[in-house]
């Protein structure tokens, strides 16, 4: 028979913080999905009680607004190019970093920024339009409406990820539709078919020089 083990002899539970609640809703996220992510199953992963997870946060709501913006916190700094382009770079990269974790850019679009982290993403995107030049009032709007396409372009990314495909396979079941449509009901877009579906990257640059030009050429005052 084996020897009786002491409790004593078992390693310490590592004390909770939000942070390692943060840090293990991400794991959970990424490992099993979004509709894993319960305060339970975080509990059960810290080896604790969910009521004791109430004492850092207030919900699951709660948790996953932390979770997106200890996401905005691996945004890097863009440091070369002129102010436009490290705008581009700057709202490339929230995009990526927003995309990765199923559901969170759906927090973010339904919420206003006013996490640390999603606050500097804000405080960045603003210094570099006043270095383009633009008043207090036109910054101010802008941003609001760039932080918006960073969701929107982001919720539409992690959606592709989350249905197990890519973004091409997802344009070729799509272009597959359209060519099935009939030229009498649809014809603008059987007619433009052949451009609806394509670009890509460079697409995604296009948006973001309509953007920030309309922006440039539509004072808000």
């Amino acid at each position: 028979m084996s020897a009786p083990v002491s409790r004593r002899a078992r390693p310490a539970k590592a004390p909770l913080s939000r942070e390692v609640i943060v840090e293990t809703g991400l794991r959970i996220l990424d490992r099993e999905g979004l509709g894993a992510l319960t305060m339970r199953r975080v509990a059960q992963d810290l080896d604790t009680g969910a009521a004791s997870l109430y004492v850092y946060v207030a919900n699951r709501d709660d948790l996953m607004a932390a979770m997106l913006d200890d996401v905005l916190a691996t945004v890097p700094e863009p440091e070369d190019g002129d102010w436009r382009e490290r705008l581009d770079a700057l709202i490339h990269s929230a995009i990526a970093v927003m995309s990765r974790h199923e559901g969170l850019a759906l927090v973010a679009l339904g919420s206003i920024p006013t996490s640390p982290n999603a606050l500097v993403l804000i405080e960045r995107m603003l210094g570099l339009l006043a270095e383009g030049g633009l008043d207090a009032r036109t910054n101010s709007w802008a941003v609001d409406l760039l932080y918006l396409y960073i969701t929107a372009q982001a919720a539409e990314q992690s959606a592709y990820n989350v249905k197990g495909g890519t973004e091409e396979s997802t344009l070729a079941a799509a272009q597959q539709k359209f060519d099935e449509l009939p030229a009498e009901r649809y014809p603008m877009i059987v007619g433009l078919r052949e451009h609806m579906l394509t670009g890509g990257d460079a697409r995604e640059s296009w948006a973001q020089r309509v953007l920030i030009n309309g922006i440039l050429a539509t004072p808000a005052g």
